[in-house]
């Protein structure tokens, strides 16, 4: 079964279309079809999305491919991280900023550097964080998505 077959993947990939499109006016990605269908678009897709839980430490609910990619990891490895892992201690204070703004305003803008598995740093643009919540506006998480980055 692939990752984007499991109930809970289709179920997360509909709560981050519904959430994106609510917060922000636009579409995450621009596909019809069943849940399954979009799940695995999400999935495949050419940028990066990724969201954590609602927990105190929150970990990563999802990853399409070209996070796991980027970041190193496999889904397994990547749905058991701490999100605050994906960033550097000297950036934490500037990522908790960022989800606080996110969590008061629904979503923002951001950019930011990361650090993959094996320490590979690299610098995200134009980014955009938002609060995942589902068509009975219950609160998932958040999440992020992304297309331009840099190593450095």
């Amino acid at each position: 079964m692939f990752v984007w077959q499991q109930q809970e993947v289709i179920c997360q990939s509909q709560r981050l279309m519904y959430s994106f499109e609510y917060w922000t006016g636009n579409a995450l990605l621009d596909i019809t079809g069943t849940p399954a269908e979009i799940a695995q678009a999400l999935f495949t897709a050419p940028f990066v999305v990724v969201s954590h839980g609602t927990q105190a430490d929150p970990i990563f609910n999802y990853g399409n491919q070209q996070a796991l990619t980027l970041w190193e990891f496999s889904w397994e490895e990547f749905t058991t991280l701490p999100s605050r892992k994906s960033a550097e201690e000297i950036v934490q204070q500037e990522r908790d900023r960022l989800l606080v703004e996110t969590t008061h305003k629904g979503y923002c803008h951001y950019s930011a550097t990361r650090i993959s598995k094996t320490g590979q740093r690299f610098y995200i643009e134009d980014g955009i964080i938002w609060n995942v919540v589902d068509d009975e506006n219950r609160k998932w998480g958040q999440a992020a998505v992304f297309s331009e980055y840099k190593f450095i």
